[in-house]
């Protein structure tokens, strides 16, 4: 009994002893390093050396960028231990894999909240926009045509008339409109340009006005070769109120925006920005 006991306790010993002989990463000067981390890598089994050199290298660059972290090309050492001595020196190679293994979550999980609030960021925008749409929507454009007239000099004289109701709450002052004039079997619009209307004495909530628009007839909408059956198309693209300042002023998704909106619920559909990037 007594030697199945020591025999235990000598095996115990050994079992510790063998533990404690791992080798470190030691990076105490240059050459340590060196040496210390290729006895490392050395000391371990030869299936767990990439993820020994991948470990090395999401350590010595914790910063992460420009860094292929699954590209098994090892790093040197020397690089290594003047970059991370502060996070390896006096490991193992199996603690080595294990931190790097912890920074990379703890990465992941940065950029997954960078990600949710940048999906909350868009969404949010992206609900203004259409609010201010549908603001917008309240204010139409009963009708709108292009005609030419001739002035009391005889002098042939552009023309936009155009109905407006104004079926929000607030008054109305200026509108800014985008034309669009074109005529039939041509694909090429004789005008396409934005301009801006102001409403002299405003238009109050509820309230209907006709306006006859006189474009400068040395512009575009005074090209004499415009056929009278060019059709007109106005699309009000925003207002502003008396004191000049814009009502319902929210930007739509510009084309990257979108592009990524779309790319982030792919990701993160089932997940609430809200309380999850919180």
């Amino acid at each position: 009994m007594w030697s199945l006991l020591r025999l235990s306790a000598l095996s115990l010993s050994a079992l510790v002893l063998v533990g404690c002989s791992d080798p470190k990463v030691d990076t105490s000067s240059m050459p340590a390093a060196v040496v210390s981390i290729e006895k490392v890598r050395e000391s371990l089994p030869t299936y767990k050396r990439d993820e020994f050199d991948t470990a090395l290298k999401i350590i010595a660059m914790s910063s992460f960028n420009g860094i292929d972290l699954f590209n098994p090309q090892r790093m040197n050492a020397a690089e290594i231990a003047e970059s991370a001595n502060a996070y390896m020196h006096g490991l193992t190679g199996d603690e080595i894999i294990e931190r790097a293994d912890k920074m990379l979550r703890q990465r992941r999980a940065r950029e997954r909240e960078q990600a949710l609030r940048t999906l909350n960021r868009l969404e949010a925008k992206q609900d203004s926009a259409q609010r201010a749409q549908e603001h917008l929507a309240q204010i139409s454009i009963d009708n709108a045509r292009y005609y030419i007239s001739t002035s009391p000099y005889g002098a042939l004289e552009p023309v936009i008339e155009l109905t407006v109701t104004n079926g929000s709450d607030h008054a109305v002052a200026e509108l800014m409109l985008h034309g669009v004039l074109k005529s039939p079997n041509r694909e090429v619009a004789w005008v396409d340009e934005t301009f801006y209307y102001v409403i002299s004495g405003g238009l109050a909530p509820g309230e209907s006005a006709t306006w006859s628009l006189a474009p400068n007839r040395f512009g575009p909408w005074g090209n004499d070769q415009i056929p009278r059956n060019a059709a007109l198309t106005l699309t009000l693209l925003g207002v502003n109120n008396s004191e000049g300042e814009p009502l319902w002023d929210a930007p739509a998704l510009t084309d990257n925006e979108a592009e990524r909106l779309e790319e982030l619920r792919a990701e993160y559909g089932g997940v609430n920005p809200q309380t999850a990037a919180n």
